[in-house]
């Protein structure tokens, strides 16, 4: 029996006692989790296709750790602007073990009692503070690291609040910078800071190849 199930926003064959990579999840190691998008199930050949899920259907894991992938690295460069950008990612991954697969109408496993709620809410206090240190303001073409500190430091910290500031003002904070600002030119900043704080960074990497040090062709 396997069964076609959506975790994450990935889809993954599984089958019992298989263990799968997936994106990073919430719950903390050791805990038993239920997937409920089950698109697909095959038991013993016959075959149930959902609408896009399958009522009453689930997937039944446990995770067994958190880790990282391998760093992947990310160069883009452009031709005859001598631009270079060269980045590494890891992807953070958690591991699972598929402990069961519930089909449409059977009974559901229980829930594992949550015992450590307590201890839960004292761990997203550090996660709390992480989020004050504001977003990397370098990744809006034109804003190299004095720039970041000059933003930063007149309160425009993050990509939502740089992306409400007008440009005139943006270059009030540059030209007050005692870091030699003024030349720069943040026309698009703004623009750039919006796709970022949307979290699309597809778009944001097309404008920023039609750009010039931040500047518009």
């Amino acid at each position: 029996m396997y069964a076609i199930v959506e975790i994450a926003g990935q889809q993954f064959k599984v089958s019992k006692d298989q263990k799968v990579y997936v994106h990073r999840l919430p719950e903390e190691e050791g805990n038993a989790i239920s997937f409920d998008k089950v698109l697909l199930l095959d038991d013993n050949g016959t075959v149930t296709l959902g609408a896009p899920a399958i009522d009453g259907a689930s997937v039944e894991a446990k995770i067994l750790r958190h880790l990282k992938g391998d760093k992947v690295i990310v160069f883009k460069k452009k031709r005859r602007k001598g631009y270079k950008k060269k980045n590494g990612h890891r992807q953070s991954l958690t591991q699972i073990i598929i402990e069961g697969i519930v089909s449409s109408g059977a009974p559901k496993k229980a829930a594992a009692p949550k015992k450590e709620t307590a201890p839960k809410a004292e761990k997203a206090a550090p996660k709390a503070k992480a989020s004050k240190k504001g977003d990397d303001l370098k990744k809006i073409e034109g804003v190299g690291p004095k720039a970041a500190e000059a933003l930063v430091a007149a309160g425009l910290d993050t990509f939502a609040k740089l992306a409400t500031a007008s440009a005139a003002s943006v270059k009030e904070v540059l030209e007050a910078s005692t870091s030699k600002l003024s030349h720069l030119d943040p026309t698009t900043w703004a623009q750039q800071a919006q796709l970022a704080a949307d979290g699309k960074w597809d778009e944001l990497q097309k404008l920023q190849d039609e750009l010039n040090g931040g500047k518009a062709v």
